[in-house]
């Protein structure tokens, strides 16, 4: 749709970055500006980023607005990134200026355009040149005509920049000044694709969907090893073929290495990357080209989901069930759900692609809201891992061992064969409590109700909730008492030390986030992994996220019930999530695989579940109970905590809003709580939570805003309130 324009002088409404909650008027500036410019503006004695909004409110004396310090020479915000931004600021009950924020996270764009010297052949080239300079005048022929930095001609003429300054001097080399940030290169949708068996079809109603150019939100269910990513690659390849732009979102850093590599064998180069391993300049420059159209097809992280595309013709959502896709600080907001509105927004097809699809995706097939295309068998010759339970009550194991006997013996023998095998603990560091063992007291966080990890790598314990560490105690903070303190419980570092004693001659890596320093290292041990370059692998959840170990044929889950403990709404669906997740590692490769499951209750439903693979009926069984008890999907959730530094203050406050509750009936919802929350106190600051609950139809938003109106918060009080929550922490 076309956006007005303003003339020098006229009001217009400024949305900035600021946490001011509302617009703010200005005058336009000396040659006007339209809706959607990105503007700097004056606001106190500061300049700021602002977007033109619309027309001004008009409640101010024109005489007094200040005006627009300048328009940025930055692609304006189209309406449908403006509409998408209100709108999930109305579903998350989130402050525009926040959401703004989330749609300018790049560095230096009020900024001039940054520059660069770039040299280029004029044509004219001597018939004597030394072997040097010949090189130099090749080396830019090769590069086709296009512009290239010194360094990046130096280097491919194999000479020294002298030489290329002396082309310049003769003439044949001309210098000049270009963008720094320049477009990506060209994808080819014309590349090579193989897909077979149900991949076909499916392919085939993926391209169908983006030829339609309308939005649809399409399930791509597929067993792992299936495929999918293949078949999903089709739509952005149709998507680009029209001259549009793709989006695929990853769960996980770590995943983007092999993802690209297969990006760039289909495509013939690589897309532009989103997400906090991209260094700042990066980062400006994809923001910058994709709203030019410069940038066809972006990998990232959930944030990508906020970028200025042009055209955007598909988004993919891999691995949609992924828990990390849901935001837990700041902006609350879960990507899977924000793609669907900016898909149905953009009028565009969103496909949500997962072995194990969370259960309101299921749900929202099953009612025919969203297409279902199933992926059956795995591609090619593999065939899928073959899964056991290892009854522990059964197995014989010594004090502080972890690894059963049975699955010993299979990771002797898959090493014996030249294979792998991985161990799959969800628990980082090296023991979960350090106690006393004089008198019982456990090691705590000074600012968290939480108990610190040890992690001996780091040699330090560690608080998973703040980030707080302290060194490994030799004397009992509680009684004084030394050489009594003990790690209880395993986590993957200790887990790793048995693996290292049991099988001395094997070589090890470990997978977990904290214990690289960068997302590059982890992608660099990931790939090194997938080469042969360990024989046993120990990993935490990242190993279950998309990872494709070709030599991998033994999966062992070392304590298959530790999901299934607590009382979390979602603690059946993630458990079976998990574990078909991590036993798809295995056999993706012509050899098969196999996955063995260390439980204490082989006979619980879910470990069933797992083990016989009737996904479906798994399912229907819980969804069954979420009906029962109007819970998601079937019913609505809304997560409050209030949190401050004096306990009493924040229980009163709870406790008021929660006697006046009248908006809330008012749309017949219940609201449970004030209470402690299960993790009562982080930096300091106690936590009181309070949950609502109603109906699917109700109008959850607009009654949860009006019932928060009703009080007043004291400065040092935060209130947060988490629509849909994953977590209940």
């Amino acid at each position: 749709m076309g956006e007005r324009q303003f003339q020098t002088g006229e009001t217009v409404a400024v949305l900035t970055t600021e946490p001011l909650g509302r617009v703010l008027d200005y005058k336009a500036p000396e040659g006007g500006c339209g809706t959607g410019d990105f503007v700097e503006v004056p606001l106190g004695p500061r300049r700021v980023l602002g977007v033109v909004w619309g027309p001004g409110e008009g409640k101010w004396d024109p005489a007094k607005l200040r005006a627009v310090n300048r328009v940025l020479d930055v692609a304006p915000m189209r309406h449908e990134l403006r509409l998408f931004l209100s709108r999930a600021a109305d579903y998350t009950l989130t402050p525009l200026p926040a959401m703004l924020r989330l749609a300018t996270r790049a560095p230096g764009l009020a900024d001039p355009p940054a520059m660069r010297r770039v040299y280029r052949l004029t044509g004219a080239v001597p018939n004597t040149l030394t072997d040097a300079r010949h090189r130099v005048v090749e080396a830019l022929r090769a590069f086709g005509g296009s512009a290239v930095t010194l360094g990046e001609l130096a280097e491919a003429a194999a000479c020294g920049s002298g030489v290329v300054k002396g082309l310049v001097k003769l003439g044949v080399v001309t210098e000049e000044e270009a963008p720094k940030d320049l477009p990506f290169p060209h994808l080819d949708p014309a590349g090579l694709k193989r897909l077979e068996g149900d991949q076909v079809a499916a392919g085939d109603a993926l391209v169908h969907a983006v030829t339609a150019e309308d939005f649809q939100a399409i399930l791509l269910k597929g067993v792992t090893g299936s495929g999918k990513t293949e078949v999903y690659l089709e739509a952005v390849a149709e998507a680009l073929r029209r001259g549009r732009q793709a989006l695929v979102l990853l769960p996980e850093i770590a995943l983007t290495a092999d993802f690209l590599a297969r990006v760039q064998a289909r495509f013939g180069a690589r897309p532009a990357e989103w997400h906090s391993g991209v260094t700042l300049t990066e980062r400006r420059r994809v923001w910058k080209m994709l709203g030019q159209g410069e940038a066809q097809l972006v990998v990232g992280a959930r944030s990508a989901l906020f970028l200025p595309f042009r055209e955007l013709g598909v988004i993919v959502v891999d691995e949609e069930h992924d828990t990390s896709y849901k935001q837990e600080d700041g902006v609350l907001y879960n990507a899977r759900d924000m793609a669907v509105l900016r898909g149905a927004i953009t009028g565009c097809p969103v496909v949500l692609s997962s072995a194990t699809p969370s259960l309101e995706s299921w749900a929202n097939a099953e009612a025919g809201k969203y297409t279902r295309l199933d992926l059956g068998a795995r591609f090619g010759a593999a065939e899928m891992p073959k899964m056991r339970a290892i009854d522990m009550r059964a197995e014989s194991l010594a004090a502080n061992r972890w690894i059963s006997p049975t699955l010993a013996q299979g990771v002797a023998d898959r090493i014996g064969r030249g294979e792998q095998a991985m161990l799959f603990l969800n628990r980082r560091g090296y023991a979960p409590v350090t106690l006393c063992r004089a008198c019982g007291a456990q090691v705590g966080c000074d600012d968290c109700d939480a108990r610190m990890v040890e992690h001996r790598f780091l040699k330090r314990l560690v608080c998973h909730q703040c980030g707080a560490t302290k060194p490994l105690p030799a004397t009992c903070p509680a009684c004084g008492v030394e050489g009594r303190m003990a790690a209880v419980g395993p986590g993957v570092e200790r887990l790793a030390e048995e693996v290292a004693m049991r099988f001395p001659e094997a070589r090890l890596a470990v997978l977990s986030s904290d214990l690289f320093g960068s997302a590059r290292a982890l992608k660099e041990q990931i790939v090194a992994i997938a080469e042969g370059a360990a024989d046993i692998i120990i990993g935490t959840q990242i190993v279950a996220k998309g990872h494709n170990f070709p030599h991998l044929t033994l999966v062992g889950v070392i304590d298959a019930d530790l999901g299934l403990q607590g009382s979390d709404l979602r603690a059946a669906e993630r458990t079976f999530q998990l574990m078909r997740q991590v036993a798809g590692r295995a056999g993706r490769a012509e050899k098969p695989g196999e996955a063995w499951l260390q439980t204490h209750q082989p006979e619980h439903p879910v470990i069933r579940a797992i083990l016989s693979g009737e996904e479906e009926a798994f399912w229907r069984a819980e969804a069954a109970e979420r009906r029962a008890a109007n819970a998601p999907p079937y019913g609505r959730m809304a997560g409050i905590i209030l949190s401050g530094p004096d306990i009493g203050q924040v229980f009163d406050i709870a406790g008021e809003l929660a006697r006046r509750d009248a908006p809330l009936r008012a749309v017949g919802a219940e609201i449970f709580g004030p209470a402690p929350a299960p993790i009562a106190r982080i930096r300091g600051r106690h936590r009181v939570r309070l949950l609502v609950k109603a109906a699917k139809s109700a109008s959850l938003q607009s009654a949860l805003a009006s019932w928060a109106a009703q009080v007043r918060l004291p400065p040092n009080v935060r209130l947060a309130i988490d629509i849909d929550p994953q977590s209940f922490f």
